[in-house]
């Protein structure tokens, strides 16, 4: 049976992957009195005294929200709200399998950034952290814009900035096993949508200085036409010279290759054409950029994908759950740029210099290790930044950490 049948008997069988379960037993009228009508009037009464009692007397502190219009699900482009479920679905026992975290899926009948926003404001009382999913750009920049202006909690697109901390991570060890510095080398990213453009600004405010994405027209710079408002942000960034090409011209001399595009737009020649020992990041699902043997046979000296069949897979998991964890833990009230630097750092850091191989760059997904290195490090950056609305310390968090996750 192919992976299709079994996904689809899967699903069936279970009518979806999610399903809420009680905290408390229920098998008696004093059960009832206390879990509902009349005892569930005192944290009621309490709450609206002390509206911050909510993490407290109800679940509000362990929940996300998964949020899509369903204009961007995995490869499958603009499917709509209900055929993207099954995708929310998977991220919410994603949530749940590693940071014990407890998750909603909402697909929203609508594509309208206002919409959307005035939508999700309106939900988000019910929420300790947003995630936002598999929603087109540029519209998911300004619905993620919007949000953080208005709430008081973290709200997270993973498709941008997972990806990103991900891929600054595998970056981070992958220079080292070539011997090569981030403020130096040369990075070229093909795709500046969502992934492509976050993956450049956060490389960028980790200190890569040499960066030129691309997209179907070649290197994007200032005077490119239709440049969307972000993507011309991006360029005066990047490549504020105005220098113009295809990818492969993009590609001669460069160090490293980012793909977050499409299936086989990167030749052997291409890699041919890179600096010694070039790092290859071919990370379009389900098929690459580029296929690993064939990169290889090329020259490139490390390389990975977003597959789980061949080493170093990027992948969001390694980061989003520990984000998410360390946020919701000490109740932090936005995400920062430094919570996602030390993340990516954190993330990095768990594979020592001595264990690196060109096959070994970044952990597995199901490494104990990595949700409480991540929710951590998040943690400890918005208790610095004095963004966190909960009273614990550095040592609290950890041992906290410590207790749900064992020590790291």
């Amino acid at each position: 049976m192919g992976i299709d049948a079994e996904a689809l008997r899967l699903h069936k069988e279970k009518q979806g992957k999610i399903e809420i379960r009680s905290k408390v037993a229920i098998n008696s009228p004093a059960d009832l009195s206390l879990a509902y009508s009349p005892g569930v009037a005192a944290p009621c009464r309490a709450i609206r005294q002390d509206a911050r009692l909510v993490y407290d007397y109800t679940n509000k502190g362990n929940t996300v929200a998964v949020i899509t219009d369903g204009t961007a699900v995995l490869g499958l482009g603009d499917i709509g709200p209900e055929a993207a479920l099954p995708v929310m679905e998977g991220k919410a026992i994603l949530f749940k399998r590693f940071a014990g975290l407890d998750a909603v899926p909402l697909a929203l009948a609508t594509t309208k950034v206002e919409e959307i926003v005035e939508t999700v404001v309106r939900l988000a009382p019910n929420f300790a952290g947003i995630n936002l999913e598999d929603i087109a750009a540029p519209r998911c920049f300004a619905i993620e814009e919007k949000l953080r202006a208005r709430l008081s909690i973290p709200v997270f697109h993973d498709d941008q900035h997972g990806t990103a901390v991900v891929c600054l991570a595998a970056l981070r060890n992958a220079l080292r096993v070539v011997g090569k510095e981030l403020s130096q080398v040369k990075i070229v990213i093909n795709g500046a949508g969502a992934a492509g453009q976050a993956i450049a600004r956060l490389l960028y405010r980790a200190g890569a200085c040499r960066l030129y994405v691309c997209d179907r027209q070649g290197i994007l710079h200032p005077e490119m036409p239709g440049l969307n408002p972000y993507q011309a942000s991006l360029a005066q960034l990047t490549n504020a010279w105005g220098e113009a090409g295809d990818l492969a011209a993009a590609l001669r001399g460069a160090d490293v290759f980012i793909g977050v595009s499409a299936a086989n737009l990167v030749t052997g020649a291409m890699v041919r054409s890179m600096a010694p020992r070039p790092v290859i990041f071919a990370m379009a699902n389900p098929d690459p950029e580029i296929s690993p043997e064939e990169a290889k046979r090329n020259g490139a000296a490390v390389v990975g994908t977003g597959r789980s069949d061949y080493p170093n897979q990027i992948n969001n998991l390694l980061g989003f759950p520990g984000i998410f964890r360390g946020l919701l833990a000490v109740r932090a009230t936005k995400v920062t740029t430094e919570m996602m630097l030390a993340a990516a750092q954190a993330i990095a850091d768990l594979i020592n210099r001595d264990e690196l191989t060109a096959d070994y760059i970044i952990p597995n997904p199901f490494d104990r290790r990595v949700v409480p290195a991540v929710a951590w490090a998040v943690g400890t950056e918005a208790l610095r930044a004095g963004v966190a609305a909960k009273a614990i310390t550095p040592d609290q968090l950890r041992v906290s950490l410590q207790e749900q996750f064992g020590p790291w």
